[in-house]
């Protein structure tokens, strides 16, 4: 009996073990390996499978609503393009029941506006390719706002078709098209900066721009010449901060308009800093697009460093109903999920890009920054002008006096006006050639070359 026992006991043993076995190898085979690192960390297996539906779910619903809002949301911002700016009347002309000559397809095209042929109906499209569509007649602007085809920028219309206000949304700075159908006319490409936009001659066609003049508090030919300075592809979103318009030497303080792809893991969006993604949606999209919603940044009540937002108010805005913040979590996560683009075959040298890898980890000293994957520093990616060598004017204009280290993906997308945020350096080899003075680097002109290649590859 006693062996009978103990034989019983030892089963019972070795059969606790194996189970004790088998439960360890389920878990290790549910581990997740962690790359670079020689230990697994053991994770059970999810056992909510419903909730990660939930969340695909959720991620779908939430860029697709985001896409509607980049590409179609004015915020309200009708209010003042339209009341109060008139910037319709303009478009309209008065044939149109308008003011003055009007705004042609032509002439939008000219100051950069983009039409997206993917709204056009079929007939629409035939008709263009015939000659059969006046583009020197401003009716024909109000037929593509009409069609919302127009990128960026939505009309309102009475019963009788008759132009009676105008908004824009983010895709009307952060998204152009392809040309695939002509110039300016083609498929969208959501968050490509428009460097052919020129923002100060659209918004100098206003009829009234008292409230510009107000704000900054100057007259209105000072209003109109500082627009006019702005030129293609750029804007001052800080000019309506401090009403600094020029910079010491009297060259435009305008920056240029910056990608809105590639920002996933990236801290902060803007040339300097300022805040992170969803912070300048919010700041976008009441302060400078003037929607109706709510924002609140204490920094602006500072009357030294923003008088011209501390007398306005900008450090605390009120609207009921809010017709921003419900809509920035979509945008948010629209805006992470768009990728840089990939550069076109054949754009680079690919044996010298390879070289030029090599220079960017090492020689060069560019990933000490630029860090691979992202192309910034993971965490905070702010400089003084004084680590990149050259002059702080626009740093200070920001509440961190900073610069932030921009993302280098997709360079190709926006290389059209230039380089760093006024577009200083024409070229990328302007660029090496500055670190290359700056940082005492000693790279011979082949090793610039490869690392501009690289630098295009990207």
């Amino acid at each position: 009996m006693l062996r009978r026992t103990t034989f019983l006991s030892v089963l019972s043993i070795a059969a606790c073990s194996l189970a004790l076995l088998l439960a360890f190898r389920g878990t290790r085979l549910n581990a997740q390996f962690v790359p670079g690192n020689n230990d697994v960390i053991a994770r059970p297996a999810p056992q909510t499978p419903g909730f990660d539906r939930t969340i695909t779910t959720n991620n779908e619903q939430l860029i697709a609503q985001g896409r509607q809002v980049f590409r179609y949301d004015t915020f309200g911002d009708e209010a003042f393009w339209g009341d109060t700016l008139k910037l319709h009347q303009a478009i309209a002309g008065s044939a149109n029941g308008g003011v003055g000559p009007g705004v042609s397809p032509k002439t939008a095209l000219a100051v950069g506006l983009k039409v997206d042929m993917d709204a056009l109906p079929a007939a629409v499209v035939s008709a263009i390719k015939a000659g059969q569509v006046n583009l020197d007649d401003p009716k024909t602007t109000l037929t593509l706002l009409q069609l919302n085809s127009v990128v960026g920028v939505t009309g309102r219309f009475s019963p009788t078709g008759q132009l009676t206000s105008i908004g824009i949304q983010c895709a009307l700075c952060h998204s152009t098209v392809d040309d695939a159908f002509a110039p300016g006319i083609g498929h969208r490409l959501d968050g490509w900066p428009n460097r052919d936009l020129n923002v100060g001659a659209i918004v100098a066609l206003s009829p009234d721009l008292s409230s510009v003049d107000s704000l900054l508090g100057v007259d209105d030919a000072t209003t109109r010449k500082v627009l006019a300075s702005w030129g293609p592809g750029k804007f001052d979103a800080s000019l309506f901060m401090d009403g600094k318009a020029f910079r010491p030497d009297g060259s435009p303080a305008a920056t240029l308009i910056p990608p809105a792809f590639g920002l996933a893991g990236v801290n902060l969006h803007t040339f300097t800093g300022w805040g992170s993604v969803t912070y300048w949606n919010a700041f976008v999209a009441n302060l400078e697009m003037h929607g109706q919603g709510n924002f609140t940044d204490s920094r602006l009540a500072d009357p030294v460093q923003f008088p011209v937002a501390a007398r306005a108010g900008f450090g605390r805005v009120r609207h009921d109903p809010d017709l921003v913040t419900p809509k920035l979590a979509a945008l948010h996560a629209y805006q992470l999920s768009i990728p840089a683009p990939t550069p076109p075959a054949g754009s680079f040298n690919s044996a010298a890009a390879a070289r030029g890898a090599t220079l960017f980890a090492g020689k060069a000293q560019c990933s000490s920054c630029h860090v691979p994957p992202l192309f910034t520093e993971p965490g905070w990616n702010m400089h003084a002008a004084t680590d990149i060598g050259i002059d702080d004017f626009q740093a200070q204009r920001s509440p961190e006096k900073k610069y932030r280290t921009t993302p280098l993906k997709g360079l190709f997308a926006h290389a059209k006006g230039g380089f760093y945020h006024d577009g200083r350096y024409a070229t990328l080899l302007d660029v090496v050639n500055h670190y290359n003075g700056f940082l005492s680097l000693g790279l011979t002109d082949q090793e610039k070359g490869d690392l501009v290649e690289y630098l295009k590859s990207l």
